[in-house]
């Protein structure tokens, strides 16, 4: 009962549990929406436990939902959360197994979910889905960069709400989680002149990364809380900065490509300690807007930029926090265009 209430709250519409022994096949598949059309389901890979795959679906589709609607996609929003099999996934064969089980699952779904890679999960898998379902997007699409690269431009849009410039030279950026989507803002940054702190759940593989990049410091992932910097840009799992944690931030702007880095009240905590919040479904869409669309990185970072942009113009006029402004606006959209089908 308190899933079923946890769905009800956040407007869920349906959460399914997959299986398939033979292949190691787990999932927790969370459609939140299909207002504006399939619900597009961001597919993960990692280790965790049944209760985390399916709290995470719920999150993320949620978000892919606002996602979606706020870069006036025609789709609505899903995840789907694979449970790490307990044999692996280094056979090739064991991996295209997985994949193809969970395509051939997800067939009689195809009118209602579409599946896209996200953490784990690369184009070659969608492609292996994409054997069992023609439900898919983002086989021919590094999703991974092109969303670390509008990551990059949307905190320059932020930056000049944030700190009054969008030059990134000189401004200290502390980046939680250094996989693909960090490691590509991270270069970017530095190719700019921004002081970068780098953290990991791995230390090594920030090391590696402040080795790369001259003049880059590594510390801890709880470690980076405590940082002196201008911009927090969490770019790991989910929720890397618990509520509590929030009065450690010396930081003036929140913008990185994690999906839900706050809970709800963890929202509410940084706006009371006067730290801007740029959610994840504003400034990490570029990724999804290239799959959907085809369009090229240049001009997917570009709508995620003109999107923020938006964002801080009103949170501006009307004197109201930019995560909240974003939100509203999706949820607007979502209403509007939802009403057309229910005329």
């Amino acid at each position: 009962m308190l899933i079923l209430e946890e769905m009800q709250s956040r407007g869920h519409e349906s959460l399914s549990l997959l299986n398939h022994a033979p292949s190691g096949l787990r999932a927790a598949l969370a459609v939140h929406s299909t207002v504006l059309g399939p619900a597009i389901a961001g597919v993960r890979l990692r280790e965790q436990d049944e209760e985390l795959a399916v709290r995470g679906a719920l999150a993320l589709s949620e978000s892919l939902t606002l996602k979606a609607a706020l870069a006036g996609l025609s789709y609505g929003g899903g995840a789907c959360v694979l449970m790490m099999p307990e044999a692996g996934v280094d056979d090739p064969h064991a991996r295209e197994a997985l994949f193809r089980a969970l395509g051939r699952q997800m067939r009689p779904l195809a009118s209602r979910v579409v599946l896209t890679e996200d953490i784990g999960v690369t184009p070659s898998d969608i492609a292996f889905v994409a054997q069992e379902t023609p439900a898919t997007l983002g086989m021919n699409t590094d999703t991974s960069a092109v969303t670390g690269y509008g990551v990059y431009r949307g905190m320059k849009a932020a930056a000049r709400y944030a700190l009054g410039a969008e030059s990134m030279r000189g401004v200290r950026v502390a980046i939680l989680g250094v996989g693909a989507v960090g490691r590509t803002l991270a270069q970017y940054l530095h190719r700019e002149g921004a002081k970068l702190t780098v953290a990991d759940a791995r230390l090594e593989k920030a090391e590696a990364l402040a080795n790369e990049l001259e003049g880059t410091r590594a510390v801890g992932a709880d470690a980076l809380l405590d940082a002196p910097c201008d911009i927090v840009s969490p770019c790991a799992y989910g929720h890397s900065i618990r509520s509590v944690d929030v009065p450690r931030l010396q930081c003036r702007l929140i913008a990185g490509g994690e999906h839900h880095p706050l809970t709800r009240r963890g929202e509410v905590a940084v706006k009371e300690a006067g730290i801007v919040y740029m959610p994840d479904f504003a400034i990490n869409a570029a990724g999804l807007i290239s799959a959907a669309t085809g369009a090229d990185m240049n001009h997917a970072a570009e709508r995620v930029y003109q999107t923020v942009t938006r964002i801080t113009q009103v949170a501006e006029q009307y004197d109201k926090p930019p995560h909240l402004v974003a939100r509203r606006m999706a949820e607007r959209r979502i209403d509007l265009i939802g009403s057309l089908g229910r005329v």
